[in-house]
This record gives C-alpha cells, sequence and structure tokens, in this order.
C-alpha cells in the first residue's frame, strides 16, 4: 500500500470513529427519551437498568472521543511527514 492509499484508508477510519461517537451519542439521546417517558411510568427495575446502560455508554463515548482526537493527529502528522498535498489526493481520486 502507497502513502496515499494508506492515507485515504486512515481518512476511512476516521470517519468511521467519527460515525461510531455519533453511534454512541445518540444512544445516550435515546436512554435519556426513555428515562423521560418512566418519570411517569416510575419503574424501578427500568430506571436502575438504564441507570447502568448510560453508565457504560457515557464511558464507551469518552474512549471513542479519545481515541478521535488521538487518530486525527495521527492521520494529520501522516499526511505532514509524508508531504501528502491535496493536489495529489485529487489526482489519486481521479486515477481510481
Amino acid at each position: 500500500m502507497d502513502k496515499i492509499e494508506k492515507y485515504k484508508t486512515m481518512e476511512k477510519v476516521l470517519r468511521e470513529i467519527e460515525d461510531l461517537k455519533n453511534s454512541e451519542t445518540a444512544v445516550i439521546k435515546k436512554i435519556g427519551q426513555i428515562e423521560t417517558e418512566n418519570m411517569n411510568l416510575n419503574v424501578q427495575g427500568l430506571d436502575k437498568t438504564l441507570s447502568e446502560i448510560y453508565d457504560g455508554i457515557y464511558k464507551n463515548l469518552e474512549l471513542v472521543e479519545g481515541l478521535h482526537t488521538s487518530f486525527t493527529e495521527t492521520v494529520a502528522d501522516f499526511k505532514e511527514k509524508n508531504n501528502i498535498t491535496d493536489e495529489m489526493l485529487l489526482e489519486f481520486s481521479e486515477n481510481n
């Protein structure tokens, strides 16, 4: 795999990490919606389990956000160290 292909793959992984971050955020929002509905229902078992799920998902979200930050830096460093320009990327895209 040449450096342009590797960079493009790194960009793809970065987008997938961003998607994962968005998915985790959506789960947290959904839990909040269910918790709000449960205020009317007042089902204790539901409340306890949702709280446990929320805690786990929130920890995962923090990990994914950290991964996103560090991998963003990794991708930028790779681009810089390999002198990858936008023109090179455009040419690569046109040829593939």
